[in-house]
């Protein structure tokens, strides 16, 4: 193991509720994105990118795609001698209804002897569905220069927008002072990625204590992260300048696929310095009809366009008939918006076919329309 031993640990088992119809069937993580991708590949390609060789994978609901997904650790080069991704779903437990991790601090705490294995000075602590593009490597060498005992990784969030993240409260060096679990009135606009890297034996003995805790929550940021400000621990806070977005509902996951059309967004996924790995699927290349109209948009390896597209990201496979219109949309994986239909302000899931003549979204709607079912169209 690489990076002064340490191991990195991903929280992959959240419902993801907000994202409706699209986690009925599969996990958060395991969700389409951009194109090509599954949003669990960032955080994975990060620790490949950061040299992090063995990493910990926990998942629990809807997970068997996801399960066999992350398996399969040749997709970011984490499969050798040395190296692997591992699948850690929750323990089986007499009472049915505990056979879940009860929060995010449990759900290490049910992997001690995981990573106990390994014998790591640090543990690495992720979610699962967040994008972005971040090298640990460089929070890792922040952690040791400031002799901490726990580095959160945050970034600066519109003040407005604060009361919806972990806050922390630091001092003018960066030490934090106090965390505020979505305060209604913040203190500061540093928000928490959910990125910590811990002194691994200080933590392991926390975990030990809080499982015999009956009054604990079980998480980091409820129980953790306090305790260690309560003892005085030196907790320092890392601030995060790159590409960021928590794509926890169907607006941010939409607002995050259109930044691939924008410049300057800090989302490259072309960056052969810093790639994103995924699942090498074998496709036909792109077909674009002589008299289709593509103007400003993201299309992938495998989709056909025979109608117009404009300001929008086509996934793999999918497929815009003549007459179609397809306007500041997101269409996933697979498919098929038949004949003269019309499209806006939409993300369609995947394999979703919209009938012919059907009209989804609208130009003047607040939110984003999720297509999450065939849509009927005319006879």
């Amino acid at each position: 193991m690489s990076q002064s031993t340490m191991l990195a640990m991903i929280l992959a088992g959240g419902r993801g509720s907000r994202l409706k119809d699209l986690t009925k069937k599969v996990a958060k993580p395991a969700v389409s994105f951009g194109g090509k991708y599954r949003i669990i590949d960032f955080p994975l390609s990060n620790c490949a990118n950061s040299g992090i060789d063995i990493v910990g994978v926990l998942t629990q609901y809807e997970s068997v795609l996801l399960n066999s997904y992350a398996a399969a650790g040749r997709r970011w080069g984490l499969d050798t001698k040395d190296s692997g991704v591992f699948v850690l779903p929750p323990r089986e437990k007499a009472d049915a209804d505990l056979d879940v991790y009860r929060g995010t601090a449990d759900a290490i705490s049910q992997n001690i002897d995981f990573i106990d294995t390994y014998n790591p000075d640090y543990l690495l602590i992720l979610s699962g569905d967040h994008i972005y593009k971040m090298d640990y490597s460089e929070m890792l060498a922040f952690h040791k220069e400031h002799n901490a005992d726990a580095t959160i990784a945050v970034i600066p969030v519109p003040i407005k927008e604060a009361s919806r993240f972990g806050i922390m409260n630091t001092d003018e060096q960066g030490r934090i002072e106090e965390f505020e679990e979505k305060p209604p009135v913040p203190k500061s606009n540093l928000a928490s990625m959910g990125i910590y890297i811990f002194n691994w034996k200080l933590l392991r003995k926390m975990l030990v204590a809080d499982v015999k805790n009956p009054e604990s929550h079980h998480d980091f940021g409820m129980d953790i992260i306090p305790g260690l400000l309560n003892d005085g621990k030196s907790l320092w806070a890392y601030k995060f300048e790159g590409y960021w977005k928590d794509v926890g509902t169907i607006d941010s996951l939409w607002e995050a696929n259109m930044d691939l059309l924008k410049d300057k967004s800090g989302l490259d996924l072309n960056d052969n310095t810093w790639k994103i790995y995924t699942e090498d699927v074998a496709g036909l290349p792109q077909y674009i009809g002589p008299e289709a109209n593509v103007n400003r948009a993201y299309i992938t390896q495998g989709c056909v366009i025979e109608g117009d597209v404009t300001n929008s990201v086509i996934f793999t496979g999918a497929r815009v008939e003549a007459g179609a219109k397809v306007v500041d949309s997101v269409l996933m994986p697979d498919v098929v918006v038949e004949e003269g239909a019309v499209v806006t302000r939409t993300l369609a899931a995947d394999g979703i076919r919209i009938g012919k003549g059907a009209v989804v979204g609208s130009a003047d709607s607040e939110n984003i329309t999720l297509a999450a079912k065939n849509v009927k169209g005319e006879e």
